[in-house]
């Protein structure tokens, strides 16, 4: 990594705000479960921060791209999300969780897509290093799941909201250290045409599907994992160990990414990991009480998310031009949030009526039309992008 890359600065951002989804997407369930909330409610609150995922990077990102203001936005998101985050120390009741997670969500969900941009724009034509930086959130993931998972064994989960608070003040610092991009890094901006013609294209449909059945596959896994995993017998340390396991494995595949997406291509990989995708739900349905296999199924999700997510950012920096790459990011976040409300709803309802394994075996069959899809139309030369008349 080149000196003139403020790698540090940037990996120290991406540190903190995965700790944060450390500590909420394995023991947020639980803390919910703690409080009494049947699977359905659960899976209600979960979704509300994937709807909000919807709605919020679009409208962050057409400000960011107008008005060149991503690291302004991305503070912005920071401090509010810690601002709305504190009305879950006032009350706990279902429809006061249920304000709280939508409002700080809305500006939880401006962070990202401006993170990722302003990284690349760091990274200049050495995309492929990306990876390197990202590689940092998922170490912050392990750290916090692995700490959490003892410390929960000691204290009540009950402590979570507060120490969650205490991780989203260091990503406001973390924010305030970022560096500032150059002065006009907003082009001309792209004929409204243009990226029209350029969303309707085959192989761009089929890369947005693949995203959305990636993400709503993912449902069971983010919603319920810990759940089960507690059902079937595990304390909160080997969960919280299960859930390291699945990111240390995509730390290992951040670092090669540089060698396998030259080798393979995008569309290999996408759709490679798609069917990965759902070989893993398979075996966590059938075999989640074995515990050798249910360690190769967490290292499959350095394909699931490791291998998927570093391709399909690069598929955006490649073929969305410069004055929309805040548009394509947030489109991607948007998917993925529609995709996870999906999956979250989804597995609420059926968690309770038909079981965990065909909930999962459902989380499959998405993942696997997700491949089909990718495998029959994705073909990334034959993106063009051209004014409309």
């Amino acid at each position: 990594m080149s000196s003139a890359v403020p790698y540090w600065r940037l990996s120290n951002f991406y540190f903190w705000y995965f700790s944060l989804l450390g500590a909420s997407a394995p023991f947020w369930p639980l803390f919910l479960e703690k409080l009494g909330l049947s699977p359905a409610r659960i899976g209600e609150l979960i979704a509300i921060p994937m709807l909000m995922r919807v709605l919020a990077p679009n409208l962050w990102a057409a400000l960011a791209d107008s008005r060149g203001t991503r690291l302004g936005i991305l503070r912005l998101g920071s401090v509010c999300t810690l601002v709305f985050f504190a009305g879950v120390f006032i009350d706990q009741s279902f429809w006061v969780l249920a304000l709280v997670m939508a409002l700080h969500s809305f500006f939880w969900h401006a962070i990202l897509p401006q993170a990722e941009v302003i990284t690349l724009h760091h990274l200049g034509t050495r995309t492929d290093h990306y990876s390197k930086v990202r590689l940092w959130g998922s170490v912050g993931f392990i750290a916090v799941v692995v700490g959490f998972g003892w410390l929960f064994e000691r204290l009540p989960v009950l402590y979570l909201p507060h120490l969650m608070a205490l991780i989203m003040l260091m990503i406001i610092l973390a924010g305030f250290f970022l560096p500032a991009l150059q002065v006009g890094e907003v082009s001309t901006p792209l004929a409204r045409g243009t990226l029209r013609g350029l969303l309707k294209q085959p192989t761009m449909l089929a890369f947005f599907a693949g995203c959305l059945l990636m993400l709503a596959s993912h449902g069971p896994y983010y919603t319920f994992f810990s759940v089960y995993l507690q059902g079937l017998g595990y304390s909160r340390v080997a969960i919280g160990l299960l859930w390291a396991l699945g990111v240390l494995a995509e730390i290992i595949v951040f670092l090669l990414m540089a060698r396998v997406i030259p080798k393979l291509g995008l569309r290999w990989v996408l759709v490679g990991s798609l069917m990965l995708a759902t070989l893993r739900w398979v075996m966590i349905a059938l075999w989640a009480d074995n515990l050798w296999l249910l360690l190769l199924a967490q290292c499959l999700h350095a394909a699931t998310f490791g291998a998927f997510h570093a391709a399909a950012v690069a598929f955006i920096q490649q073929h969305f031009p410069p004055q929309r790459q805040s548009t394509g990011q947030a489109l991607y976040s948007t998917l993925g949030g529609a995709g996870g409300a999906l999956g979250a709803l989804l597995s609420g309802y059926a968690w309770g009526s038909l079981g965990a394994s065909q909930t999962y075996m459902g989380a499959a069959a998405l993942a696997l039309l997700g491949a089909w899809l990718a495998w029959r139309w994705l073909h990334p030369q034959s993106i063009t992008c051209k004014e409309s008349p």
